[in-house]
């Protein structure tokens, strides 16, 4: 059986927006589209699985950007069309790693890079990102793996 892409899933999931005049998911689903339309282009080819996902998960950053400054500004109707976007967008991302399984993975990677110190932290990383990749934040990351190498 061959699973759908997520590019495959934006694809229908806007065909469905079209269908249902849902005009908020269909702006998102389309920027998101054509985000990942312009890297294509960039890279001169169809993009893989996870690089998609990094170009949704960069669209979730920025709509979460928007929102706090939108907040901060007293513009609660552009922090709410922010969140909504990010609702949608998150719907076709992986399931974000609790904080138990990210500290799991990087007691996994310590000991097979056998880091004993702080000073190997960069190698337990370059071990452990690519298995993350989608699912942690990279600032979150590196603070698990520094507070288990101290």
């Amino acid at each position: 059986m061959n699973a759908m892409s997520t590019k495959e899933s934006l694809q229908d999931s806007l065909k469905d927006a079209l269908r249902a005049g849902d005009a908020t998911r269909k702006a998102t689903l389309r920027m998101a589209l054509a985000a990942v339309h312009n890297a294509e282009i960039e890279k001169r080819g169809e993009l893989q699985e996870p690089d998609v996902l990094t170009i949704l998960q960069k669209e979730v950053k920025s709509r979460r950007e928007t929102a706090e400054e939108a907040r901060q500004a007293g513009r609660q109707d552009i922090a709410e069309q922010a969140e909504q976007e990010i609702a949608i967008l998150e719907e076709f991302l992986p399931k974000p790693l609790s904080r138990e399984e990210l500290v799991e993975m990087a007691r996994q990677a310590i000991s097979e890079v056998g880091a004993t110190s702080p000073r190997e932290m960069g190698q337990v990383m370059k071990v452990l990102m690519p298995r993350v990749k989608g699912r942690a934040d990279g600032s979150e990351v590196s603070q698990v793996v520094r507070q288990l190498l101290v």
